[in-house]
C-alpha cells in the first residue's frame, strides 16, 4: 500500500474484517466449533466486557450488535457464520464516529485483535481466509 493509503487508513473510522482483506490480523478467522458454540462463546465475550453492552441478538443471522464504550464510543456487529461441520467463521465490523488526531484505525485493530485472540484461547483455531 502507498504512503498515502496508508495515512488515510489510519484515520479510517471504520474496520471490517474479510477473507480477503490485505493485514492478515484482519482476515476472517476460522474456529473448530459448532456455529452453536462458537455463537455461544462470542455472545459471552461481550457479555463479560465491562466495556460493551449487546443491543441486538439474531442468532437466526448469526449477527450480535454491540456498543462499546472504551476507549471511546464504537459501534460493532460481529458475524457467525458454519462453513461446514466443525468449522465455523467469525467477521467484525467495528466503526466510530470519534475523532483523533492519531489516528482511530490502530484502536480499532487492536480492539479485533483482542476479541479473536480470546476466541483463540476457547477454540481450536484453524486459519484466516478462505477454507482456514
Amino acid at each position: 500500500m502507498a504512503l498515502f493509503g496508508k495515512i488515510f487508513l489510519r484515520f479510517s473510522k471504520q474496520i471490517e474484517t474479510s477473507d480477503k482483506h490485505s493485514d492478515e490480523l484482519l482476515k476472517t478467522h476460522y474456529y473448530k466449533a459448532s456455529f452453536n458454540q462458537l455463537f455461544q462463546s462470542v455472545e459471552e465475550l461481550f457479555r463479560q466486557d465491562a466495556d460493551c453492552r449487546i443491543v441486538t441478538v439474531s442468532k437466526e443471522r448469526g449477527e450480535i450488535a454491540v456498543e462499546v464504550n472504551k476507549p471511546f464510543s464504537c459501534f460493532l456487529i460481529a458475524t457467525v457464520v458454519s462453513t461446514r461441520s466443525m468449522e465455523t467463521a467469525v467477521d467484525f465490523n467495528l466503526s466510530t464516529e470519534h475523532f483523533s488526531i492519531g489516528g482511530n484505525y490502530p484502536v480499532l485493530r487492536k480492539r479485533i485483535a483482542s476479541y479473536y485472540d480470546k476466541l483463540k484461547q476457547q477454540h481450536t483455531y484453524t486459519g484466516t481466509g478462505k477454507n482456514g
